[in-house]
């Protein structure tokens, strides 16, 4: 006699978990994005055009992508060094110190954005010394890329460690004892192991800028073609009631940010596959 067993699951079956998954990311996620498409081709290409390639918008989107990837290159190298030491080393108020990494998801941008500027404008605590070098940080595009990088920080700190801990220091050991020098213990044993992880990070934190708002609005001080960032650009559209051209703007947005995406998933999994191969 066969008998047939299944495994026990706290879950429901497949096709009803997956249903919902569906289901629930159509409502949330889909639909919503999928109004952008159908709200902007009521617009005709020509009008489409104009509204996305106006001077002071392409402006913003010149602000926005490099302040974005500037960030996001600083929070790679500086959180990658935030969260080695929080892994590798034992200090003092080691878990305060790494309680505050999750500040920024804590802390409402629209206060973010106050505390930067108070501490950035020309009276501010370190603004004050900076006005007479001739470096203005707050009301200017400095100060932009300095609050991309406070809100983008914990997410490269939180995706690298994981990654850092799962490194077996045997590795490093052995790479020492062979004669390798610690740049090549890092490029060769390091790096390969942690570089999803940090793709994972640096993509995180680069969407993440991209779509910030409350905490740029007040130290940028939105400076038309100067300090405007593409999402207070939506804003203004908003307020003026032209949400066709909102959701053109918005558009275009969002399918950069899939480009970008799509681009830096496509190298993670190239550098896994051949991280796989290699070992």
């Amino acid at each position: 006699m066969s008998r047939t067993f299944r495994q026990y699951s706290v879950i429901p079956g497949f096709g009803l978990t997956l249903g919902y998954t569906v289901v629930y990311l159509s409502l949330i996620v889909l639909i919503p994005l999928s109004m952008l498409f159908f709200k902007t081709a009521g617009m005709g290409w020509e009008r489409f055009w104009t509204t996305v390639t106006e001077p002071r918008v392409v402006a913003s989107y010149k602000l926005t992508f490099s302040a974005s990837l500037i960030a996001t290159l600083i929070n790679v190298l500086f959180g990658g060094i935030v969260a080695w030491t929080l892994v590798r080393y034992k200090f003092p108020f080691k878990k305060l110190i790494d309680a505050m990494v999750d500040l920024p998801f804590a802390i409402p941008t629209a206060v973010s954005g106050i505390a930067l500027t108070a501490v950035y404008s020309k009276n501010g605590w370190i603004g004050q010394f900076l006005e007479p070098l001739g470096i203005k940080i707050a009301f200017a595009y400095p100060g932009v890329v300095v609050a991309m990088t406070f809100i983008g920080l914990p997410f490269v700190v939180r995706t690298l460690q994981p990654a850092i801990e799962d490194l077996h220091k045997e590795n490093e050991e052995a790479s020492a004892s062979l004669g390798a020098s610690r740049w090549q213990t890092f490029r060769f044993v390091i790096l390969p192991a942690i570089i999803p992880s940090l793709l994972t990070g640096f993509a995180m934190a680069f969407a993440r800028a991209l779509g910030e708002y409350g905490s740029i609005v007040f130290i940028s001080g939105n400076l038309p073609m100067k300090t405007e960032i593409t999402t207070w650009i939506i804003t203004q559209k908003l307020d003026q009631y032209d949400t066709e051209g909102a959701t053109a703007i918005a558009l275009v947005m969002l399918l950069s940010s899939f480009a970008i995406l799509f681009t830096i998933n496509a190298i993670q999994w190239w550098t896994s596959q051949r991280h796989r191969g290699v070992s």
